[in-house]
């Protein structure tokens, strides 16, 4: 932990989630976080009895994993939880371990359950207050193949479902439950408020975790680690990087130089809009490179999409590097990582933390730059930061905006990129876009945008004969962008949408809709 994260999170209650290795631990987190209680995630092999010591848990949730807990060398929490006096949760494998580990048993279930299930609540519980009575059934989601067959002394069942006998279990007089189920997963009809009755009502958190509290703490840890010193940002006109910006300014005032790198690659509008915010708005040092000749120079004959990526990447280094100098005694270098960057930085096999990922358009800078980092929203999910930057003032059109990749318009346009390309492109996507929000749409969407094929068909306009690009349409709804399906756009829309390109937007005579999910296409087409 840095100190600035420590003068932050200390003066919170806070929970602590061990891992396990679920594919969702990163939802218990947020899950808690919703409600006003401050969490973070550690992996299993990393929770001993210093960092216990020194987090100083108000409770402790125990996450689900892949892993049998009948199995040899599989995971365990460690024993100083069950001494530290204070509730613990387990879910799914948290639950089994903590059954295995105080005396009880786990089996191998011919009947598994995957997917809906009914909870029949037993016994009355806090657990379940003020969402199911005794006798009433509610339904939750399940992913296990082992159950519970034998319970601890001092627990007692207070949920079951038809193949798990011991759903739902608590030990009311040590504040242990242990649920089989998946609260934090959107398909528990109920699973946020069987998290907040656990945090709440069994280990009584006040819910004081809030982004007006954070902004000015936040604000006084960077006053306090940055002292006098400059600091040089990267800024990709994304909302983290804007968000971590605008904050740090808050703090530090001039001390601050933002550079933004025009890749020439940039949506349409977006660097105007971009400058005049930071420099107008807000009145931020701002470093405009306008640097669309360089790239496109660079990527002259490349269709390789990592090849792109690379020479991408590598040019904006280089010319940041090179504008970074020109500010001349900078000592930090801010940036946007979020908090799920420094989740799954941690190798959750036992092995060596890997480097903590960077933003994506300044990766690899603290490793050829001698500065120190000022991560401002490293505690921070999106859903957070986008509240974050809502009290710093930012509008909600900036802030909802959907995610842009790194390297921007060059990876929505497979094979050779070309300024043709690119401006078709641009023109098509703004119209898309505009046709989204004239719709009211854009909120419904994870994200939303156009791709032009590498490819030319024939077409007829007017008494024409037409040889132009194909573009593709694609939009997705997600939670967290690790999966995610295809919007049903009404064939009004999309018919609205395809005639409103072909006619305004001069290289385009066909428009297709990309209806993939992820898995097994990816959200970009690169």
């Amino acid at each position: 932990m840095t100190d600035t994260h420590e003068k932050i999170v200390d003066q919170h209650e806070q929970l602590l989630i061990v891992d396990f290795g679920s594919q969702v631990t990163k939802l218990i987190a947020r899950r808690v976080r919703e409600s006003g209680v401050y969490s973070e995630v550690h992996p299993y092999n990393r929770v001993d009895e210093a960092l216990l010591e020194k987090f100083s848990p108000k409770a402790v949730i125990l996450s689900g994993g892949p892993s049998s807990v009948i199995g040899t060398g599989t995971p365990r929490a460690h024993e100083a939880i069950w001494r530290l006096g204070v509730p613990v949760l387990g879910i799914c494998y948290g639950q089994q371990t903590m059954c295995a580990q105080l005396g009880g048993s786990v089996e191998t279930s011919d009947e598994q359950e995957f997917g809906r299930a009914d909870l029949e609540v037993v016994a009355k519980s806090p657990l379940f207050e003020g969402i199911a009575d005794v006798g009433q059934v509610e339904r939750v989601w399940m992913s296990h193949g082992d159950r519970v067959n034998k319970l601890p002394e001092g627990f007692e069942i207070i949920g079951k479902s038809p193949n798990a006998p011991f759903a739902a279990i608590a030990d009311e007089g040590r504040k242990f439950y242990g649920v089989q189920f998946h609260p934090e997963v959107m398909h528990t009809q109920n699973g946020a408020e069987v998290l907040r009755n656990f945090t709440h009502k069994v280990a009584g958190f006040k819910g004081d975790w809030t982004m007006a509290a954070f902004k000015d703490e936040m604000i006084a840890a960077i006053q306090s680690q940055v002292g006098s010193g400059k600091v040089i940002c990267g800024l990709s006109g994304g909302v983290d990087s804007s968000v971590a910006a605008i904050l740090i300014h808050q703090a530090i005032g001039d001390q601050l130089t933002c550079v933004y790198v025009d890749t020439g690659m940039m949506r349409k509008g977006e660097s105007e809009q971009v400058t005049s915010l930071f420099r107008d708005h807000y009145d931020i040092n701002l470093i405009h490179v306008d640097a669309g000749k360089e790239f496109l120079g660079l990527l002259d004959g490349v269709s390789d999409p990592e090849k792109k990526r690379k020479i991408i990447g590598g040019t904006f280094i280089d010319i940041f590097e090179r504008e970074a100098k020109s500010v001349g005694g900078a000592k930090f270098l801010a940036q946007g990582t979020l908090y799920p960057d420094v989740i799954e930085s941690v190798s959750f096999d036992g092995g060596p933390s890997v480097t903590i990922k960077s933003h994506h358009n300044v990766g690899g800078l603290p490793e050829r730059m001698d500065l120190e980092l000022v991560e401002p929203l490293r505690e921070l999910f999106k859903d957070e930061v986008r509240a974050l930057g809502r009290e710093l003032g930012l509008h909600d059109d900036f802030v909802e905006r959907h995610p842009f990749p790194g390297p921007g318009l060059a990876i929505r346009c497979p094979g050779e990129i070309t300024k043709e390309r690119l401006d078709i492109l641009r023109e098509a996507d703004a119209i898309y876009l505009d046709q989204i929000k004239k719709h009211g749409l854009y909120n419904d969407i994870w994200q939303a945008f156009a791709v032009i094929l590498p490819v030319k068909t024939v077409g007829v306009m007017g008494d024409s004969r037409t040889y132009d690009y194909v573009l593709a349409l694609r939009a997705v709804t997600s939670t967290d962008g690790m999966t995610a399906d295809y919007y049903p756009y009404s064939h009004e829309f999309l018919g609205e949408t395809a005639t409103r390109i072909i006619n305004e937007v001069r290289g385009v005579n066909r428009v297709v809709y990309d209806v993939t999910s992820k898995p097994p296409g990816t959200i970009e087409w690169e």
